[in-house]
């Protein structure tokens, strides 16, 4: 059974990992830092349209927060134009139904997608799949460096969401990075909100051209690349 995060919790109900020492998405406002980062840096809105399938990958599934956001996106594309949509995630230290509840007060909106998902929570350890109003959700519990390889589909767009490189090396190295893109489909993409500069290095050396965009909030910059 996978370990249980470390959580403290900040005003706003804003959970923060001490295991990690950063937060679990922004204090500036977590689902609009999912919008401009991974919605808008992926460019979802349009490619949702006119596709027969469409996946997404994600480092660090966590609250869920991305998920639920790319998912009420994702319904609200007109339905004729809709394309089936997986989203695939990796985590280490899946949350507690309750830590989800709480984490996830400040968007009531997503309460009917959440108690979907709760419905059959907590994840085994490996490979989980849910139906979560009509979204594929394909959650993998353990390391993301011994379950990437096992994962069967190609991805069209990547969420690399760990926590800070600083803090958290290992869903950002070489080695993990070099998976991503073997997973990732010809034209493919990805996005994150650092712009550490071994981070960007690390995914040029695996093959992605790399851009600089600017960041979320307070910071500077973020990543967004693409397999050319």
């Amino acid at each position: 059974m996978a370990d249980a995060p470390k959580l403290e919790w900040e005003e706003g109900n804003v959970p923060f990992s001490s295991q990690f020492n950063d937060t679990y998405f922004s204090r500036a406002g977590g689902r609009d830092e999912t919008s401009y980062v991974f919605l808008a840096g992926n460019k979802l809105t349009e490619r949702f349209l006119g596709t027969e399938a469409f996946v997404i990958g994600e480092l660090g599934f966590g609250t869920g927060l991305n998920f639920f956001v790319t998912l009420d996106a994702w319904l609200k594309t007109p339905h004729e134009h809709r394309c089936p949509l997986t989203f695939i995630s990796y985590e280490l230290y899946p949350l507690s139904a309750q830590d989800m509840q709480q984490a996830l007060k400040s968007w009531p909106e997503f309460q009917p997608y959440l108690d979907d998902l709760l419905t059959c929570w907590p994840p085994k350890d490996g490979w989980n799949s849910y139906d979560v109003q009509g979204v594929t959700l394909k959650l993998a519990v353990g390391d993301a460096n011994d379950l990437l390889p096992t994962c069967a589909e190609s991805v069209d767009a990547w969420y690399l969401d760990g926590f800070n490189p600083s803090q958290n090396k290992a869903l950002w190295e070489h080695a993990l990075m070099e998976a991503v893109f073997c997973k990732t489909k010809q034209g493919g993409s990805f996005a994150t909100y650092t712009a550490a500069g071994w981070v960007r290095r690390n995914l040029q050396d695996v093959g992605f051209t790399v851009r600089r965009l600017k960041g979320f909030g307070r910071k500077r910059e973020m990543l967004v690349g693409t397999r050319d």
